[in-house]
């Protein structure tokens, strides 16, 4: 089962996309299809729970539409990085960034909305090692070999 993008939740969620929805529904359907790329939206994802899968990718969909600029008045996207210089007689500033790779832990940091993801979504970014076991053949004597499954040695 997919989660499907339900605009109540996510401008009940989200108020401050509320302009920004109501004058572009279909973006914003989008923007929830996109964030499929950074979460499987399948029932092969990782998050089984179709109910949180929604809330992780309502969180991508925000962070998409913060990076979109559709939270500044001008529809612009906000400069993203530190201020490495400013000027005050004619108004000015220069920002240090690097851009991040989409889905990194930098390209999510660049919003509210993004490091929320990133952290709810830790413990899905770890890994766990079950090791292989080990085939272990041995003479019996009655025939030329009986075959256990053994623990790898460690």
């Amino acid at each position: 089962m997919i989660a499907v993008f339900n605009p109540a939740v996510f401008v009940g969620r989200y108020p401050e996309f509320t302009a920004a929805y109501n004058a572009n529904p279909a973006l914003f359907a989008s923007m929830f299809s996109e964030s499929g790329l950074y979460l499987n939206n399948t029932d092969c994802s990782i998050v089984q729970d179709v109910t949180l899968r929604s809330v992780l990718l309502n969180m991508v969909t925000a962070h998409i539409a913060f990076l979109s600029g559709l939270l500044t008045a001008d529809g612009q996207p906000r400069p993203v990085g530190r201020v490495s210089a400013a000027n005050e007689g004619a108004v000015g500033a220069t920002f240090d960034f690097t851009p991040a790779t989409p889905g990194s832990g930098a390209w999510f940091a660049q919003s509210q909305y993004g490091a929320a993801f990133w952290q709810a979504t830790t413990c899905y970014r770890g890994m766990k090692y079950f090791a292989n076991p080990t085939r272990v053949e041995w003479f019996t004597g009655t025939s030329l070999g009986e075959m256990a499954w053994l623990p790898r040695p460690v």
